[in-house]
């Protein structure tokens, strides 16, 4: 009985619902032209530090799917030691933060190249520089070599589960070459990047490490849609380490691991896909959102002349975010913020309303007073 999507008749011929993809593509679509449109909000300096946010977020995140979890200052300080620019010491840095930053660079400014098996074995060996994964010698820049490769999970009693039986290792040139193939001859889309993401997951052609090279493979496609560094600004791998088990199951529906009428269809894997997608754009577009925010409002109030301690609570609570802020402004939180005294602080809350920085909260009186910033 073939079982895994790889021994199908006519794989690597997927097939989906293009009514449901198309209409999930076309909101995505539109969540990337809305992320390009708000860009003009953002001067060099603040694109820069999104720029190197969006970096360590998907260097952090796609190593902590796997279980391995990075320092955020010793990748931030590989970036900046990368560039050659910032306050940063080559003791803060990693050998190890510094090869897997060196592929996110590889993703971000060699997107035009076509992918070829070279740069995957490169990729592979940042992963794994000494040759070992927990311990256990693996074949590093090449192919695994010993047959089929399953996919297990401990059950805690002793026994494992099956999850995936992989190609066996006879025929990984020719998978990964049909693979190549197609991928630098197909326009360069969300849903490649899924099918790219999915496909190299389905030859599992490495010993370990495969996760992250698809998720890498997948990146590149989105390097490839933005056609530079400066719109691609969110990262895919942080929203899929937010719900892992998402994840698993959508590779579960779509692998073979469950049976399904149609052993090719992977309707199950692209509908996930595109709704990660379009949050992890979601959230770059919130926060973006309170920049507008923020930036309008102090076009309105910059002849204001407000103190420093009343610039102060502003900017924290437009930085989090007007609707994030809990529970709202209150006198008490404003002395917490400023460090003013009581007297101080409700002069400076009066002077506040006067100037329309902020609004007092209806339904509320005397010490439950809240007020809200004006936007």
């Amino acid at each position: 009985m073939k079982r895994w999507i790889w021994e199908q008749k006519n794989y690597p011929n997927f097939t989906y619902d293009r009514d449901i993809i198309e209409k999930l593509y076309t909101h995505a679509s539109y969540k990337q032209g809305k992320l390009s449109g708000y860009l003009s909000i953002l001067n060099k300096e603040k694109l820069d530090d999104f720029k190197e946010e969006a970096i360590i977020d998907e260097t952090m995140s796609t190593s902590a799917i796997e279980g391995d979890y990075l320092k955020r200052e010793s990748v931030r300080a590989s970036i900046r030691k990368k560039l050659g620019i910032g306050d940063y010491r080559y003791e803060d840095t990693e050998h190890k933060t510094d090869n897997l930053v060196s592929i996110q660079f590889d993703i971000n400014k060699n997107f035009s190249q076509e992918l070829e098996i070279e740069k995957i074995f490169a990729w592979h060996a940042a992963i794994f520089p000494s040759g070992y994964s927990e311990g256990i010698k693996i074949n590093v820049a090449n192919f695994r070599d010993e047959g089929e490769m399953n996919i297990v999970s401990s059950r805690g009693t002793g026994s494992e589960k099956l999850f995936y039986t992989a190609p066996p290792s006879n025929i990984l040139f020719d998978e990964v070459h049909n693979f190549l193939t197609w991928f630098n001859k197909t326009e360069d889309t969300v849903i490649k990047s899924a099918i790219a993401h999915l496909w190299f997951l389905v030859i599992h052609p490495f010993d370990d490490g495969n996760g992250r090279i698809s998720r890498a493979i997948g990146d590149l496609v989105f390097s490839r849609i933005e056609k530079s560094s400066n719109s691609k600004l969110y990262s895919f791998s942080k929203e899929i380490n937010k719900n892992k088990k998402n994840y698993y199951k959508a590779l579960e529906a779509t692998t073979g691991f469950k049976k399904k009428t149609d052993p090719l269809d992977i309707t199950t894997w692209l509908i996930w896909f595109l709704e990660t997608f379009i949050e992890s754009i979601n959230e770059i577009l919130n926060k973006l959102t309170y920049i507008k925010i923020k930036t309008n409002f102090w076009d309105i109030h910059k002849d204001d002349n407000l103190n420093a301690r009343q610039q102060k609570v502003l900017n924290k609570i437009l930085d989090i975010g007007v609707n994030n802020f809990e529970g709202d402004l209150t006198k008490a939180k404003y002395i917490s913020m400023s460090k003013a005294s009581s007297a101080t602080a409700t002069r400076d809350i009066k002077e506040l309303l006067d100037k329309k920085c902020i609004y007092q909260k209806e339904n509320t009186a005397g010490r439950g007073t809240k007020y809200l910033i004006c936007t």
